[in-house]
């Protein structure tokens, strides 16, 4: 454990940040995959919505500097080129 005060307040810190961040990880990850499951239906409204909140949801989680910004541009083109691809016919 940490001696100095400054440490302590560091790891006071990291351990603040990695609740918040393990927080925005996993509801980011629910989104994503309700996002998925309702692609594999056939309720395109359902899947519009679902996919524009977790695209959204993704790019907010960037913001804040969780994820880097290209894995949220990927993660939401690939959510979406699946959603053009599922429900274009």
């Amino acid at each position: 454990m940490a001696n100095h005060k400054q440490a302590i307040k560091r790891h006071k810190q990291s351990v603040k940040r990695r609740s918040t961040n393990r927080f925005f990880m996993s509801t980011m990850r629910t989104h994503l995959k309700r996002a998925r499951h309702a692609l594999t239906g056939e309720d395109k409204d359902l899947a519009n919505d679902l996919v524009k909140n977790a695209a959204a949801y993704i790019n907010k989680v960037a913001s804040k500097g969780i994820i880097h910004r290209n894995k949220a541009s990927r993660l939401v083109s690939r959510m979406s080129k699946r959603f053009n691809v599922t429900f274009e016919k």
